[in-house]
């Protein structure tokens, strides 16, 4: 373990001259840098309103059980798990004119792609292919979003508040595409399953085109300011690799971030015991996850006011200790009624730990190498779900029932207060300007 005053070294401390803006001009910054968030968050197969479908079509459709739903979604995964690359592409190399060029380009891959998958024939096998290649071009757009976003949220100083906006662009997608969960199951069964999973493809081509005509039209200040912010040295591989790993701050982000997302009783598992168990409709299992993730949300606007007037390392251990009990009360649910109460003291608890996590991770970056560290701390969410998901659906199926997917789950969290000690000095003394 370093010492605090070991890891306040220039070399371990990654910085960035910040230039503060007046309100207005944040504001309208913040929201330009949330829409190719919002979009690739409704568009992306492995996301709510697109990814949900897909469940439920495996689920219902093609009868698949919940450890080959989550070995599905691990091998559509793989690219997810290998982000960082493709955020170091977006920080070393693009089409053109910086961001916009990878938005442009592979936004308009996507969308044709989509077009294909949606005449294809809607068998396992297609989908597999199809969806893993979907989802490593998605991965070039993700990673010019993710670091233009932290690029511009360095560069003014504004990190907590551009925490506030990744979070709600990723969340809002999920809780309408929750709300919307037992007309999609219907949707998804019966004769009109195949025309119905069609619809769906042809809607996230539809949005990555709009995330195209950003790309090519969006406004010029967002686009310049993450240029301006760019690391002007450009550096090989493995230079840049090594430059990574010997910051001192990154470290502390990959463990709490694999802490917090490695939950095998949050995910899969949970779905399926409200299902079976406790014997939910499918639109009660949606309304239970968006009820969930509406609980983030008042608290991530709460954390963007916060952002400017508490230090960081407050609003971190704020965000640890409430995370520990957030799964707690579901040990007590009987019911669906029960769970859908339960379902928003744990947003709630959950949403000051998501925020401040993102928070550290956009402070930690080094310098020039926005895209690849936001990029990593999206794959190490997508291994930890993944994994978790996976491990998860084999305690609930075979080894000690789903309670036990939840003490697993506790026990993790309450690992991550601890880790708070490793994160150095300069960056929990931040807030925002």
């Amino acid at each position: 373990m370093m010492s605090d005053a070991a890891a306040g070294t220039v070399e371990e401390i990654p910085g960035i001259a910040a230039t503060p803006l007046g309100g207005a001009k944040r504001i309208r910054l913040l929201l330009y840098a949330g829409v190719p968030i919002l979009i690739i968050n409704f568009a992306a197969p492995y996301q709510g309103l697109i990814g949900l479908p897909i469940t439920f079509f495996l689920k219902n459709r093609l009868h698949l059980t919940a450890p080959e739903t989550a070995k599905f979604n691990l091998i559509v995964s793989i690219p997810l798990f290998v982000g960082f690359l493709f955020g170091f592409i977006r920080d070393r190399w693009s089409p053109f004119q910086g961001d916009r060029g990878h938005l442009v380009v592979f936004g308009a891959a996507c969308a044709a792609l989509y077009g294909v998958l949606a005449y294809a024939p809607p068998t396992y096998a297609v989908w597999v292919i199809g969806g893993t290649l979907l989802v490593a071009l998605m991965q070039f757009v993700a990673g010019a979003a993710a670091g233009l976003s932290s690029s511009v949220g360095r560069h003014h100083a504004m990190s907590g508040q551009m925490s506030t906006v990744m979070n709600v662009a990723t969340l809002a997608p999920q809780v309408m595409a929750m709300l919307l969960g037992g007309i999609l199951a219907g949707l998804l069964e019966g004769a009109l399953a195949v025309t119905a999973s069609r619809t769906f493809f042809l809607l996230g081509g539809g949005l990555m085109l709009v995330m195209t005509a950003f790309g090519a039209l969006g406004p010029k200040r967002l686009f310049d300011d993450a240029l301006a912010g760019a690391e002007p040295v450009r550096l090989n591989l493995g230079a840049d690799a090594l430059r990574l790993l010997k910051t001192w701050a990154v470290w502390p982000v990959v463990i709490i971030q694999l802490l917090w997302q490695f939950a095998p009783g949050a995910g899969l598992a949970l779905q399926y015991h409200l299902a079976n168990e406790l014997h939910a409709s499918d639109a009660q299992v949606g309304a239970f996850f968006a009820i969930f993730y509406v609980g983030f949300l008042p608290v991530f606007v709460l954390y963007g006011f916060l952002a400017r007037r508490v230090r960081l390392g407050v609003l971190l251990w704020i965000g640890a200790v409430l995370a520990v009990p957030q799964m707690v009360s579901l040990l007590f649910i009987h019911s669906p009624g029960g769970a859908l109460l339960a379902a928003i003291p744990m947003g709630l608890l959950g949403g000051m730990g998501q925020a401040a996590f993102t928070d550290l991770a956009i402070r930690s970056c080094p310098k020039g190498l926005e895209g690849t560290m936001m990029m990593l701390f999206l794959a190490l969410f997508w291994i930890s779900q993944r994994f978790g998901d996976l491990w998860g659906a084999h305690l609930y199926a075979s080894a000690g029932g789903y309670n036990l997917t939840l003490y697993v789950t506790i026990a993790l969290y309450a690992a991550i207060p601890p880790m708070l000690f490793l994160v150095p000095k300069a960056i929990k003394a931040g807030k925002d300007a």
